[in-house]
């Protein structure tokens, strides 16, 4: 199959690397000095598994120069959502799919708007990667999982495909039926452990350990739960438990993407996790005390900081 990756950091990087590997046609749209690192020096992912090199990747900054793709795996920071949408619109105009591997639950319309609704499936990454040095992606853990599905039933046969590419390539991928309800189950856990370890500048090892750290990690999935739940999406009763549960067995060391990018100074994804069970919740009358506040002690650091 080709490919083209729209956003070559720890999730894009990661398992664009290993399709390549596989044998297919994958190219990354990248910029700065990871660009030119991976133009130089080839694409490393670096993970307890071992490392993996693909010493010529396709790299470019500019998707128009691109033949047009079968699968476009959209995996750039939700505040390029719109403006990359429209650089790799060119890629399935004729065809194809964008998968958004995004955090967040509004990325199937919001790409939708700009290339076609018909043109977007539903995506669910799950990893804790990283751009460790320009050219190089750092996994923390063994997690490393994909779970996609159509939003119609002209998707199916291109959801199919791309799940046999997936196995292929040795990457651990399901094809879920509702990717709605697999897009909220990863956004209650992601607002709760983004917003947390960022407030707290700690990893999942800490939040975890302490008592009053902990309850409010499980405060702040409670909330996004009941947010979901009145929004219709039909999350499990003892959903949040079982997250509790999962969060017990992350590496210690574990930080979320939003924290990596506190400490470095970037812009800030809280508008769309934290920011926005917030915002659901007000709009329909539900207290959400946690996210609230959370959201507010990140609102300074939201547009970067300087070094």
């Amino acid at each position: 199959m080709r490919f083209a990756v729209m956003g070559a950091g720890g999730v894009g990087g990661y398992f664009g690397a290993k399709l390549a590997h596989a044998g297919h046609d994958v190219a990354f749209i990248a910029r700065g000095r990871h660009l030119a690192a991976m133009r130089e020096r080839g694409l490393t992912v670096r993970s307890a598994s071992g490392e993996l090199r693909i010493a010529k990747p396709v790299a470019t900054d500019d998707p128009s120069t691109l033949p047009p793709a079968d699968v476009v795996l959209f995996a750039v920071k939700l505040w390029d959502t719109e403006s990359a949408a429209q650089a790799v619109r060119p890629l399935v105009a004729q065809g194809g799919v964008i998968v958004p591997f995004q955090n967040g639950v509004g990325s199937i319309e919001r790409i939708g708007a700009i290339v076609g609704a018909g043109r977007v499936m539903g995506g669910v990454a799950q990893i804790a990667a990283t751009i460790a040095e320009p050219g190089v992606i750092g996994q923390t853990g063994t997690m490393a999982r994909l779970r996609f599905g159509p939003v119609s039933a002209a998707q199916q046969a291109p959801a199919e495909a791309l799940l046999a590419a997936c196995n292929g390539a040795g990457i651990d991928a399901e094809l879920v039926a509702d990717i709605r309800r697999a897009l909220w189950e990863k956004f209650v856990f992601l607002t709760a452990f983004s917003g947390l370890t960022s407030v707290t500048r700690q990893p999942i090892g800490v939040l975890r350990a302490d008592p009053e750290l902990r309850g409010t990690l499980e405060a702040a999935m409670r909330e996004a739960w009941t947010v979901g739940r009145a929004q219709g999406i039909a999350l499990a009763d003892d959903f949040v438990l079982r997250q509790m549960q999962f969060t017990d067995g992350l590496p210690a060391e574990m930080k979320s993407s939003m924290l990596n990018d506190l400490l470095a100074g970037n812009r800030l994804e809280a508008p769309w996790l934290c920011g926005a069970v917030a915002s659901m919740a007000q709009a329909a009358g539900i207290p959400a005390p946690v996210n609230a506040t959370l959201y507010a002690a990140l609102k300074p650091y939201c547009a970067g900081t300087a070094r």
